[in-house]
């Protein structure tokens, strides 16, 4: 089985419909993909409804932000309670801080560059979920930047002047909102280091002993290098190992299937969760 269980639509940070990645997800030859937009699950009708058409199964999820040691960290949700009262309160309460940290840091940009809100909301059209993504496409229209890529590893980058701290639950609260809500809470790409903060393993660890079930090792995000040392660091604590594309359509080079989670990983991930699987 091909299955890539974190990919993002045009209701946060990515650029196609959840129906467009449900048929490029066919077109992949995946058999199963998970949507986990930023905070947010407003594409999961569109895609169900597209389930049997494009014969793609789907994995309902989100990806939480979270805060550790004054970092941004995210967080898979996948196959949770989206009626659950804090998981409701938490989507609600980040739909403004996002817009709110946005605002604050095109504010600052502004001063030394041509960009305006105005043209944050051209570049983010229909998303429910303005973000950074969003700012960087913004200066890649402006010309200020060539890509995302660039905009992430430089102007918007943690140590920059113009960045404002994201206000989100600590990464062990949004474990723990997951689990409460019957979902299962996976980290995402936890060596990042191109995004200006790598997960230490005693961090990874104490996410374990809160109830974390698994880490994505193969993502593009992790340094080959370390992913040796991650694999060995799952196994100590118990952890899952995961694949994923965090596929955005054009705003970033991830390909759809370009990580891969085993199937009997995933089987483990989709026990007993509150929502199941949408299968053709």
């Amino acid at each position: 089985m091909r299955i890539d269980l974190h990919t993002h639509t045009k209701f946060s940070d990515g650029t196609d419909s959840p129906h467009e990645l449900m048929l490029k997800a066919a077109q992949a030859q995946l058999d199963v993909v998970g949507i986990a937009d930023h905070d947010t699950i407003m594409g999961w009708d569109e895609a169900a409804k597209s389930v049997n058409k494009t014969g793609v199964s789907l994995v309902r999820g989100m990806e939480i932000s979270s805060s550790y040691d004054g970092h941004d960290v995210h967080v898979l949700g996948v196959l949770f309670n989206p009626a659950d009262p804090k998981i409701q309160l938490h989507i609600n309460t980040m739909k403004g801080s996002r817009q709110r940290r946005a605002q604050l840091i095109v504010e600052r940009l502004s001063v030394d560059f041509p960009i305006s809100w105005h043209n944050v909301l051209e570049a983010a059209g229909n998303s429910t979920s303005i973000g950074r993504p969003h700012i960087a496409d913004a200066l890649v229209a402006q010309g200020v930047v060539k890509d995302r890529n660039e905009a992430f590893a430089q102007i918007l980058h943690t140590s920059s002047p113009y960045y404002v701290p994201q206000i989100a639950p600590t990464t062990v609260e949004a474990i723990a909102m997951i689990n409460n809500a019957g979902g299962k809470a996976i980290l995402a790409h936890p060596k990042a280091v191109k995004r200006g903060f790598s997960l230490s393993d005693a961090a990874i660890e104490e996410f374990a002993q809160a109830g974390l079930f698994g880490i994505e090792i193969d993502h593009r995000d992790n340094p080959p290098a370390q992913r040796p040392e991650l694999i060995e660091l799952a196994k100590r604590l118990g952890l899952a190992r995961f694949g994923a594309s965090d596929y955005h359509g054009a705003g970033k080079p991830n390909t759809l299937g370009e990580g891969l989670t085993a199937a009997a990983v995933f089987a483990a991930a989709i026990e007993g969760t509150y929502l199941e699987v949408l299968y053709p």
